[in-house]
């Protein structure tokens, strides 16, 4: 099964409450955090929604 290698790039602070919890859902808490995240609907659904915030690699 595939996984995502997904890293924050901007700043979660002054965003929207539920892009702030989507973006800590996935363990991003800090610029240039990064996590691991399998490939499933449910990250490709968070993906989508905070794709503006984070750079996404597959792997």
């Amino acid at each position: 099964m595939a996984n995502f290698r997904i890293k924050l790039v901007k700043s979660i602070s002054g965003r929207h409450d539920k892009h702030i919890a989507t973006a800590k859902s996935l363990g991003l808490t800090k610029i240039g955090a990064e996590t691991i995240q399998p490939d499933n609907p449910q990250t490709r659904g968070k993906i989508a929604q905070i794709g503006y915030l984070i750079t996404v690699i597959e792997e």
